[in-house]
C-alpha cells in the first residue's frame, strides 16, 4: 500500500513514478544425491588410460558410478564423483549419505581421471576416491583399488606409513596418531564405525604397515 500511494504522488506531481525494482530470485536449495548406475559412455572416455588402462582385467561392466554429496572442509555442500565395484555401491551411498546427515567433513570427492590415475597427485589433493587399476604402493600386485573395492578418505589427513616412508609426501605430521588433529581416523570416529559396520577392514588396523585412509572388502 505504502509503495502504491508514492507511485500515485509521484504522478500527481506530474512526475515520472519511480521504478520499481524487483527482489532478486533466490538461489536453489542445494539438491542433495546419492546414486548409483552403470558407467556412462562419457564417464567411461574420462576414465579410458587414466584409472582404466588397456589391459584392465576387471570389466566396466562390473562398476558402479556413484554421484556423492558431502559437507566440505569449509561446511559447504558438494557433490562428488565416485567410481566402485557393484558390489559395494549400496554400502557407499548408505555410508555417504549417514555421513553427509552428520556432516562429516570431507575434503573432495573426485574420480583419479582428474588426476590421470596417479595415487599421489590425488593424495596430496586429499582427495576421496576408490577405483584406480593399480597396483599396491611398492609391490607388483594389483591394489583392492583396482577391482573397485577399496575406498581412501581424507589421505592428507591419513596417510599411508610404512618403514620406507609416509604417503603422501608432506603428510608425515599426522603419521604421529598420538596426536589429536582435524579429520583424523581412528577407532572413535564415525566414518570408521560406519566402514566397519558394513564388513569393511581399516588399513589403519594392518601389522606390517599404517594405511589409516583405506577401508576394503
Amino acid at each position: 500500500m505504502l509503495l502504491c500511494a508514492l507511485v500515485f504522488l509521484q504522478a500527481c506531481r506530474g512526475g515520472r513514478p519511480a521504478a520499481v525494482i524487483p527482489p532478486a530470485p533466490e538461489a536453489p536449495a542445494f539438491q542433495a544425491a546419492f546414486t548409483a548406475a552403470p558407467v556412462p559412455p562419457a564417464v567411461q572416455a574420462r576414465m579410458q588410460g587414466r584409472s582404466y588402462p588397456d589391459g584392465a582385467r576387471i570389466p566396466l561392466s562390473e562398476l558402479r558410478y556413484l554421484r556423492l554429496s558431502y559437507i566440505d572442509f569449509s561446511g559447504n555442500p558438494q557433490t562428488g564423483e565416485m567410481v566402485c565395484n557393484q558390489a559395494i555401491a549400496q554400502d557407499l551411498i548408505e555410508i555417504f549419505q549417514a555421513l553427509y546427515q552428520a556432516r562429516y567433513p570431507i575434503c573432495s570427492i573426485r574420480l583419479m581421471d582428474d588426476f590421470n590415475g596417479d595415487d599421489e597427485a590425488s593424495m596430496q589433493a586429499d582427495n576421496t576416491s576408490c577405483f584406480n587399476y593399480r597396483t599396491i604402493a611398492g609391490m607388483r600386485r594389483l591394489s583392492r583399488h583396482s577391482l573397485g573395492m577399496a575406498v581412501d578418505i581424507n589421505p592428507r589427513e591419513n596417510p599411508y606409513v610404512r618403514r620406507s616412508g609416509v604417503r603422501p609426501a608432506g603428510s608425515e605430521p599426522f603419521a604421529d596418531r598420538s596426536r589429536d588433529f582435524a579429520h583424523k581416523i581412528d577407532r572413535n570416529d564415525l566414518c570408521y564405525q560406519l566402514f566397519r559396520e558394513h564388513g569393511f577392514t581399516w588399513g589403519g588396523a594392518w601389522a606390517s604397515v599404517k594405511d589409516y585412509q583405506h577401508f576394503e572388502k
